[in-house]
């Protein structure tokens, strides 16, 4: 048997297009290809932290809930193996491949998502790329692969502001049941960082400490976390 693509059988809750903030018109793309009514492949292209892998996995649990198939691969994962990985995939449905630029350079990745894009094309399927930069900035050395990726529709994502980065922090934490009040914010984007991969990671351990501790999250809870760490 073929291996599979590993699927991500229960996307996470706060990775859903109600909780994507800005980007109003990329959000909505990638909506109307997961639902199946976009007749373009997308392409999205922004830093780390800037939503694209929310919504990539937001494309694929709108998918699933429509009982459509869907499949979310961050390619890093499966670099060095992706043809592999490809085989006996569903055409069918929706793929969302991440992290385009972790196979920049892997002639047999190139190659292989080069064949594979050709072959969910002809068969019905629908495609959501996402990486750092643009096709041509990548480093992809198939210029045929980079050709079929600049076909897309190119949509570029920017970093949140911090505004937007505490909402969807305190969003993130209300969904957990935890407070994230103005001066815990403050001491989370000093101590912690601005972007919100690192700041979700924490909130994720602050939440275990949390239950396990029977504690609010104030600053010195914060602290320790930190400095236990």
């Amino acid at each position: 048997m073929s291996p599979q693509i590993p699927l991500a059988l229960k996307f996470p809750p706060d990775r859903q297009f109600s909780d994507f903030h800005g980007h109003a018109d990329i959000r909505q793309a990638v909506e109307a290809v997961a639902r199946g009514e976009g007749g373009d492949w997308l392409y999205l292209a922004g830093p780390t932290g800037s939503g694209k892998s929310h919504l990539l996995l937001a494309a694929c649990a709108e998918a699933r809930r429509l009982q459509q198939p869907a499949s979310y691969l961050p390619l890093a994962s499966v670099a060095g193996r992706l043809g592999q990985m490809l085989e006996g995939q569903d055409a069918t449905g929706l793929l969302c491949l991440d992290g385009i630029e972790s196979i920049a350079g892997n002639r047999d990745d190139e190659v292989a998502l080069f064949h594979f894009h050709n072959s969910i094309r002809q068969r019905g399927g629908r495609m959501i790329y996402a990486a750092t930069a643009m096709p041509l900035a990548l480093g992809i050395g198939l210029p045929d692969l980079v050709s079929r990726l600049e076909q897309c529709t190119r949509l570029a994502l920017q970093a949140p502001d911090e505004a937007t980065r505490r909402i969807v922090l305190r969003e993130r934490a209300a969904r957990r049941g935890l407070e994230l009040d103005d001066a815990v914010l403050d001491f989370l984007f000093k101590r912690v960082g601005r972007d919100l991969v690192s700041l979700t990671a924490l909130l994720e351990r602050l939440d275990r400490a949390s239950l396990a501790t029977q504690r609010r999250i104030t600053i010195p809870f914060v602290r320790g976390v930190l400095d236990a760490s």
